[in-house]
């Protein structure tokens, strides 16, 4: 794992060590530089697998911040509001390739976002673990994406960007399993299902590079989902529940817009998402 994480930072300019996990969790979330936010969270990530950091600094929770940091552009719009997307050629390539940078900013708050809030959570060290990898694939993803805009003569902010994600985190802030449900079993889950078909897309109009960008992407999303199976199952069974109803339960109150089919079945159930989970949803959709 540490190899992965040395790997990856080669490049970065040396960032300070974080006091504690909480408090890496919290600037990554807070810095509005891209490349800082990506440089912090190797650092923070290589720390905490070195064995370097303490979980937590003090015996209260570290307040996150209400949103993350973001750079002056891309704009930011309502989901309703965006302009629809190129489709064809170089601008389609751009368009597709920017959205999904936004997508993975966004994943790389999420995830520390997850980490700092729920640093007081009596959660054992292996969980931790697994989510600051994640932190740091998903940083990875950023800058894989980020680097691509610039091989097409564009960049990270060129366009605008909806802003409807984080709404999944300000509505999961409170309940650790709420938040293992919809963001990993649910947001990224759904990356599972259509993540496949871009790539096929992408190959099939010669670009190989961005194809193999999101071959890459598709094999950590398949770890990220099973991990939040893992400690969903793990919260559900300390607490006597079912994880399935508990699953659905969850959705139908933290999650608007609906589980739309087809899914990624053999996916999903790779990853520990067993239909049961969420096809019961499928009626959300109307």
């Amino acid at each position: 794992m540490m190899e992965n994480v040395d790997a990856e930072s080669e490049e970065c300019i040396s960032v300070e060590k974080p006091a504690s996990l909480e408090e890496g969790a919290r600037a990554i979330v807070a810095e509005a530089d891209t490349a800082r936010k990506v440089e912090l969270a190797y650092a923070t990530s290589r720390a905490w697998f070195r064995r370097e950091l303490s979980l937590r600094r003090g015996s209260g929770p570290l307040a996150m911040p209400d949103r993350p940091g973001r750079p002056d552009k891309p704009v930011l719009l309502p989901p309703r509001d965006m302009p629809r997307r190129s489709v064809g050629g170089e601008a389609g390539r751009i368009a597709l390739v920017h959205s999904l940078a936004h997508i993975e900013l966004n994943a790389v708050d999420l995830t520390w976002d997850l980490i700092g809030r729920f640093a007081h959570a009596k959660m054992p060290r292996s969980y931790f673990d697994d989510w600051v990898q994640v932190g740091l694939e998903e940083a990875k993803h950023f800058s894989l994406l980020e680097r691509r805009l610039e091989d097409l003569d564009s960049h990270y902010g060129a366009l605008p960007a909806h802003d409807g994600l984080w709404q999944a985190a300000q509505a999961t802030g409170h309940d650790l399993a709420a938040r293992l449900a919809i963001i990993p079993l649910v947001l990224e889950a759904r990356g599972l299902d259509i993540t496949p078909g871009m790539i096929e897309k992408s190959g099939a109009l010669g670009d190989t590079q961005t194809a193999s960008i999101l071959e890459i992407i598709y094999r950590d999303e398949k770890r990220h989902v099973a991990f939040g199976a893992k400690w969903f199952r793990y919260i559900c069974d300390r607490q006597g529940l079912k994880p399935e109803s508990r699953f659905q339960q969850l959705v139908r109150t933290h999650f608007k817009g609906g589980l739309k089919p087809p899914f990624n079945d053999r996916a999903r159930s790779e990853a520990g998402l067993t239909p049961g989970f969420y096809r019961p949803l499928v009626r959300l959709v109307g």
